[in-house]
């Protein structure tokens, strides 16, 4: 549960199992300013609809280009490290051009991931 109380110049939260007593001490004393959040049951992300729905959306090269600015590399900077072209960079994270296994796994030793994840 979370309590949150914003009336300027006053702004808190309380978060965890509160106690009776307190949440209805906050609500005498607050009233409207007072937002009480109870979102019950925590279920994981990867079980969530959106995620599941953006995760078949996603393709290698959005991967590609999350992990490269994650890692705050400029597409020169991975093209450089790969000893390609930045524009293949480009046209690996546009999906113009497929990314190849020996990419693959190249790009997965640069960030430490399973290769699997560009193909």
């Amino acid at each position: 549960m979370l309590a949150v109380v914003k009336m300027p110049p006053i702004e808190f939260t309380v978060q965890g199992e509160i106690p009776d007593k307190y949440l209805n001490l906050l609500k005498k004393d607050f009233g409207p300013a007072l937002s009480i959040f109870d979102d019950g049951e925590t279920v994981p992300v990867t079980e969530m609809d959106w995620y599941r729905e953006t995760k078949e959306k996603e393709t290698p090269g959005d991967t590609l280009r999350f992990y490269r600015t994650l890692h705050k590399m400029t597409q020169e900077d991975l093209a450089a490290r790969l000893g390609i072209t930045r524009q293949k960079i480009s046209n690996m994270e546009h999906n113009a051009k497929p990314i190849s296994r020996k990419t693959a796994y190249q790009l997965s030793e640069v960030f430490r991931i399973k290769p699997g994840r560009f193909i």
